[in-house]
């Protein structure tokens, strides 16, 4: 409904105020405007089966991956063990941005684009170097590493970087929860994408597997599949 929509954009608007405001009373907020989303078209993640995809399928530590907002944007969506809040973040440009809290009934639901910050890695069809593992040591209970460069990401704190040569937190994927209908859209971004970058790095792989199309922007339904569908062989990589 249109009142719905509207009310899920002040929402969204709200929760970034509040970090900005906090950014103010310390003395932090940048002099340009910084952290506002990255608006994207409305995407509804659906199942195999071409219906709603329920938050009730998604268990802690199972990924699960899905397109955004691009077709060849891979994007992780994860269930966390706890509830997610906001995180006050910075682009490696120095850009700050309020990454999102968590959605779903725990609000322990969130997504990243699942693109490396340093060497762009990402989820292929054949291969991935980057997936959830489990922390160790003092890190979180998960997190999201890439094999490529030993580059480890604390998706509990908006992606942050928790260790290794990546330059900026993974870019968060704004989601919108219908809690009635337990209906889950991808709506934008925040952080630093690198679509740009990733594109031209990878344009011959991406034509090859997905032709002209890897670069048209995700369709009005974005279909969600496990980890294991996603990709046929997941790098194991060394704590």
């Amino acid at each position: 409904m249109p009142g719905d929509t509207d009310d899920q954009r002040r929402g969204l608007m709200q929760q970034a105020a509040c970090v900005a405001g906090a950014w103010a009373a310390s003395g932090l907020l940048p002099l340009v405007a910084a952290g506002e989303a990255q608006h994207h078209p409305r995407s509804l993640l659906v199942g195999e089966d071409g219906a709603p995809f329920s938050l009730r399928r998604l268990v802690p530590g199972e990924p699960w991956l899905f397109n955004y907002p691009f077709v060849a944007a891979p994007v992780f969506l994860l269930a966390l063990p706890g509830e997610v809040r906001g995180a006050e973040l910075a682009t490696r440009d120095g850009l700050r941005y309020a990454a999102p809290a968590g959605v779903g009934p725990r609000r322990a639901v969130v997504a990243f684009s699942a693109i490396c910050s340093h060497k762009l890695m990402y989820p292929t069809p054949a291969l991935s170097f980057i997936g959830l593992r489990k922390g160790v040591g003092s890190e979180p209970a998960q997190v999201i590493h890439c094999c490529g460069d030993d580059s480890r990401y604390d998706p509990a704190q908006g992606g942050r970087v928790l260790a290794g040569p990546a330059p900026q937190p993974l870019a968060a994927v704004l989601l919108d929860w219908d809690a009635k209908a337990d209906r889950l859209h991808a709506v934008g971004l925040h952080g630093g994408e690198m679509f740009q970058a990733f594109f031209e790095k990878y344009a011959f792989r991406l034509e090859m597997e997905l032709g002209r199309r890897a670069r048209d922007p995700s369709a009005a339904t974005a279909l969600v599949r496990p980890a294991a569908a996603y990709s046929r062989q997941w790098q194991s990589c060394r704590a």
